[in-house]
């Protein structure tokens, strides 16, 4: 059991672990946030603009028959298709896709680009081929470097 554990806690403490549990837990926070985005601000203008109509109330009565509201429809025992609640759903998707993607461009911005350090080569003197800088012996050739 002891040994299971010190597995555990290596491999918790790996840098891949801990980054993931990092943004797993900002995208929660940042889920959230767009969550009352959506639902307390733009939802109400569009409901405003589609003449009150809340999205996540809207529903389709299995026995075929209309009920004032899906409180209504639960009330009497009938089951219901929600479409409305996966439409608040999708558009809760797209914002916060929307979200992120603007976010990794803004951070791809601001932080510096990382660069590759260049590799040090030079040209074996025999047939003209790249050749690392510390090298001794070509790969092409096989000619000693030593001297050049």
């Amino acid at each position: 059991m002891k040994k299971l554990f010190h597995e555990l806690v290596k491999f918790c403490a790996k840098g891949n672990v801990l980054e993931l549990a990092t943004g797993v837990m900002i995208g929660t926070a940042f889920s959230a946030i767009v969550n009352s985005l959506v639902n307390d601000m733009l939802m109400p203008l569009i409901g405003l603009v589609t003449g009150r109509v809340q999205l996540s109330g809207l529903f389709l009565a299995l026995d075929f028959k209309n009920y004032p509201s899906l409180e209504a429809a639960k009330e009497a025992g009938v089951d219901t298709l929600n479409y409305g609640a996966f439409l608040q759903a999708v558009v809760n998707f797209i914002i916060i896709a929307l979200c992120v993607f603007m976010f990794v461009k803004l951070m791809a911005r601001l932080l510096p680009k990382h660069e590759e350090p260049k590799k040090v080569e030079r040209l074996c003197p025999y047939c003209k081929q790249a050749v690392h800088e510390e090298a001794v012996r070509c790969p092409h050739c096989t000619s000693d470097l030593s001297d050049a």
